[in-house]
């Protein structure tokens, strides 16, 4: 759930409650954001299990019921909870010439969200975590990440010709390897500069 969206959004224009500044929107649109955030924030303090459509509801300060106004399931909160947290990693910064150099780029970026942005990634990875049992929010998680995969598919495949891999690097699978390491660094904030780092070595051909 990176590097993929418009051009144009960056992750500064998306939240509201990062920035403290909101743009105009309709009442209606301010009462769902409101609702989308405060879903976020439950994920993040207390994990997926923790969710609660009254909870939810409470923090915002609205009835429960009302709250199947602007979400009529559970699951319609969670996919709008899944899509606040992917457009938060789209970025406006320009991609680099070079593969290797855009392969760096983003390592880069992520480990540096990762360390100034744990909420975020908590946030991801219980929504991983609930993807495994719950096919529901698995499709949801998948065809968000479909971008990521295929954005970094085409990174490799475009950096292959002109080796700028390690030779025993295989575009084909790389992509993923890439997302496993992410994952995983986003696990542990404090080492995830030197682990992206060392992934980058291990992929790119001096």
């Amino acid at each position: 759930m990176t590097e993929t969206g418009p051009a144009e959004t960056s992750p500064g224009e998306i939240s509201a409650v990062r920035t403290g500044r909101k743009t105009r929107q309709r009442p209606g649109q301010d009462r769902r954001q409101a609702l989308v955030e405060a879903a976020y924030r439950r994920i993040a303090e207390c994990g997926f299990e923790g969710l609660r459509l009254r909870g939810v509801a409470a923090e915002v300060g609205i009835d429960h019921s009302t709250i199947h106004h602007y979400f009529p399931t559970k699951q319609a909160l969670v996919t709008a909870v899944v899509d606040y947290a992917t457009r938060q990693f789209w970025t406006s910064e320009p991609r680099a010439e070079a593969a290797a150099d855009e392969l760096r780029r983003q390592l880069t970026r992520l480990a540096r969200m990762i360390v100034e942005r744990p909420e975020l990634h908590i946030v991801v990875r219980e929504l991983d975590l609930r993807a495994r049992r719950d096919a529901d929010v698995r499709a949801v998680v998948a065809s968000r990440e479909e971008g990521w995969r295929a954005s970094l598919a085409e990174l490799f495949a475009t950096g292959a010709p002109a080796g700028a891999w390690v030779p025993a690097v295989d575009p084909a699978v790389a992509g993923e390897l890439v997302i496993a390491a992410v994952k995983g660094a986003s696990l542990d904030p404090e080492h995830a500069v030197g682990a992206l780092r060392q992934l980058e070595l291990l992929l790119i051909r001096d």
